[in-house]
């Protein structure tokens, strides 16, 4: 068979209408099938018809509803052969003969009313986030039904190989399964708790496209980008929870910064070095947004501001100075330490610690730095050598500070970032 452009065009196109709409599709069918494995399934099957056909058919009006129609033709077939679910077969029988009439010729099965399809896609959340799954499961699921990305992206985006991937996600399915995760939005206490689950991974998720944890790259756009459309996504089916608009102006504004946190040779600029005029305006006005939403809801319920709250506050103290002399370290490190009285991490201490640096003296910074360092919370965290070795430069104790800067390049597993390190040892 000899591929034509017309072909490669429409495989482009059924490849991004897969990215859009598989979560939907997955989640819509999970409600049916009541088991996210076969829902993914019958997805793909219609994925697979999709390839098949639209190249001599043409891409449809409404791609979505035809990928749907498609799996829940598969969905009869597969519920037909099992008794069990005689009552349902009748019950979808009939659903699909009402889209028949509402659809005409366009093939049949629209996705349903806007509001069940959006119930649908947070229950997705909630079952891909669930706290019974390993964190790297819910971030390998996650990323599979959600972002839309294939097992080899999963796995080329975190440096692991692909049979890793594959089997976390497998285990997942088996998981969610075997514990009968119910295909449902958790409400009172048991929401907040899976809330704060679904927000980690996507967090994790933009964290590694960031800051990637190992390999030679300094960053991955494209797991940013991911995290960003989840973020988004959630905002758009949870608009009253100000921890998700929090989450959504922490990754706007941190992914402003992105073309300016490398320079010419790919080589890393910190923060305080870059180029603010390479910051993207918009990304930091679409923070700014979000931010004035999510403070806007926690005054109206008269709570404390959550953690993701706190941390996008402090990122729009970056993204609002003109310069980094401009940055406003005093309220940075209030933000800080309402942060740490918030979660407890030595992490959020060790940057309180460099804001209270800043707006204090290294002298200060240092002391507090010393103090994590006498304990083990941090011990091989590369980032506590690290800061500790740019306080005692700043201080004019050059030669312990390189060997800090040593101390914190052997525990870096990511090459960019222990190729900087190396160079700052340099400088002392």
């Amino acid at each position: 068979m000899v591929v034509t452009a017309n072909d490669d065009q429409t495989r482009r196109t059924v490849d991004a209408v897969w990215r859009i709409e598989s979560p939907r599709l997955i989640a819509g069918l999970t409600r049916i099938v009541r088991d996210i494995g076969i829902a993914e399934e019958l997805a793909q099957d219609a994925l697979v018809a999709a390839l098949e056909q639209w190249p001599e058919a043409g891409v449809p009006r409404n791609p979505g509803a035809w990928l749907m129609a498609t799996a829940k033709h598969r969905a009869i077939d597969l519920l037909r052969r099992n008794e069990r679910l005689a009552r349902k077969l009748q019950l979808l029988g009939h659903e699909l003969e009402i889209e028949q009439q509402k659809q005409g010729d366009e093939p049949p099965g629209g996705t349903g009313p806007a509001e069940d399809i959006e119930d649908d896609l947070l229950r997705l959340v909630f079952i891909a986030c669930h706290p019974v799954l390993s964190q790297q499961a819910r971030v390998a699921l996650t990323l599979r039904l959600l972002g839309g990305l294939t097992t080899e992206e999963i796995a080329r985006a975190f440096l692991v190989p692909e049979s890793t991937v594959a089997q976390r996600i497998v285990r997942a399915k088996r998981t969610l399964a075997r514990e009968r995760v119910p295909f449902e939005v958790p409400y009172g206490p048991e929401r907040a708790e899976r809330l704060a689950s679904v927000l980690e991974v996507v967090y994790l998720v933009f964290n590694e496209g960031y800051s990637a944890t190992a390999g030679d790259d300094w960053m991955r756009p494209a797991l940013c980008e991911d995290a960003l459309r989840l973020g988004r996504v959630l905002a758009g089916l949870m608009p009253e929870e100000p921890e998700v608009h929090g989450l959504v102006a922490l990754l706007e504004i941190q992914a402003s910064r992105s073309a300016a946190r490398t320079g010419p040779s790919r080589a890393t600029v910190l923060l305080l070095d870059q180029d603010r005029s390479r910051w993207d305006q918009l990304l930091i006005h679409r923070g700014f947004a979000a931010l004035a939403r999510a403070e806007a809801l926690v005054h109206s319920r008269g709570d404390a501001p959550g953690p993701y709250v706190l941390q996008a506050a402090i990122a729009a103290c970056h993204a609002r100075a003109v310069t980094a002399e401009d940055t406003d370290w005093a309220r940075i490190a209030e933000l800080y330490e309402a942060l740490a009285a918030r979660t407890g991490s030595p992490v959020v201490e060790l940057n309180r610690a460099v804001a209270v640096a800043m707006a204090q003296g290294p002298a200060d910074g240092l002391a507090l730095v010393d103090a994590l360092a006498a304990t083990d919370a941090l011990k091989g965290y590369h980032l506590l050598p690290s800061v500790r070795g740019d306080l005692l430069a700043r201080l004019g104790r050059h030669a312990e500070a390189r060997q800090e800067f040593e101390r914190a390049a052997a525990l870096t597993r990511n090459g960019a970032e222990r190729a900087l390190l190396l160079e700052r040892a340099k400088g002392g």
